[in-house]
């Protein structure tokens, strides 16, 4: 993979649901070792810092039961705005916080995609599609509404305008096994790439991948990855609130990632719902640092054994 810019930008956003713990997990990355192992690539890698959220208001139109909508609010603002920036800079790898952080990086990215006069393409590695609107998610948790938001639905009130909606075609789905039913109401009328876990056993990871990232590279697009820690099977990543059994393997991971390094179309890149406070002595973080080398670069000659110590 060609050297790159890596710049790290710490998201601690705990405000997307109501289970707290998830503003460890930028830190948490750090500690495992994200930018000596991206370094060790050849890669340089900046060190943006964690960004606090914008002081931000939830307006009286927003459904009452949303959790912590103000502070989500303010979380969108400031993410958006640094990823866009960061994007002129290089590679961002946005280190979360929970799902609601990208609330902001795609709205972002697809802003810096816009005025580069380039598609933006969503690639959302996940146990669940987050396809919610504010009106329509029972849990009232936002870090179920990020796509629904980047692709413009409607509810989002006191939010950032979404400028550039990402196209429905342009999003592709890897993973999922827990989807509730108004999203998959609507998204089933949509025309956006949906890959469950009876597909990939049915015919492998790696067909709807490939065809994917032949559209992307097609259409001379950006691509944004957004990975979840519940795309991965819970027994070997449990670090996460919101785990659903049978998920992705190791193996699995691993090629999805050096797929996405072989296509060299990644632009940037989420981590996101890490919770240290459930991890078993830092073996989802360490994981989480290992899946992200092969993204961009690591290969089987080179990785390293996993100690999980």
């Amino acid at each position: 993979m060609t050297q790159t810019n890596c710049i790290l930008i710490g998201a601690p956003v705990d405000s997307g649901k109501a289970r707290r713990g998830c503003l460890m997990g930028s830190d948490a990355l750090r500690v495992a070792g994200i930018e000596t192992s991206l370094a060790s690539l050849g890669h340089t890698v900046e060190d943006w810092g964690n960004l606090p959220p914008a002081p931000a208001s939830a307006p009286a139109s927003l459904p009452g039961h949303l959790v912590q909508p103000a502070e989500t609010i303010g979380w969108t603002e400031s993410i958006a705005a640094s990823a866009e920036k960061a994007m002129d800079s290089g590679l961002p790898i946005f280190l979360g916080g929970d799902h609601a952080l990208s609330l902001g990086s795609v709205i972002g990215v697809a802003n810096h995609a816009a005025r580069v006069n380039r598609p933006q393409f969503v690639l959302w590695l996940d146990a669940h599609t987050d396809f919610h609107t504010p009106q329509s998610t029972e849990s009232g948790n936002l870090h179920g509404t990020p796509l629904g938001y980047a692709t413009g639905r409607d509810g989002f009130d006191g939010f950032p305008e979404v400028k550039n909606p990402v196209p429905y075609e342009n999003i592709c789905f890897l993973g999922l096994r827990s989807v509730d039913p108004d999203e998959r109401e609507f998204l089933q009328s949509t025309p956006a790439h949906r890959h469950d876990m009876r597909s990939i056993d049915e015919q492998g990871i790696a067909r709807p991948l490939a065809a994917f990232l032949d559209t992307v590279a097609a259409a001379g697009g950006a691509l944004h990855v957004s990975f979840d820690v519940d795309f991965l099977d819970p027994g070997i990543a449990p670090a996460v609130g919101t785990t659903v059994p049978g998920g992705a393997t190791i193996r699995e991971a691993h090629l999805v990632m050096e797929m996405i390094c072989d296509s060299g179309l990644m632009t940037s890149l989420d981590l996101v719902e890490l919770n240290p406070f459930l991890d078993e002595r830092g073996r989802t973080a360490q994981v989480m640092v290992e899946l992200t080398a092969s993204a961009l670069g690591r290969r089987i000659f080179d990785r390293p054994t996993r100690a999980f110590a």
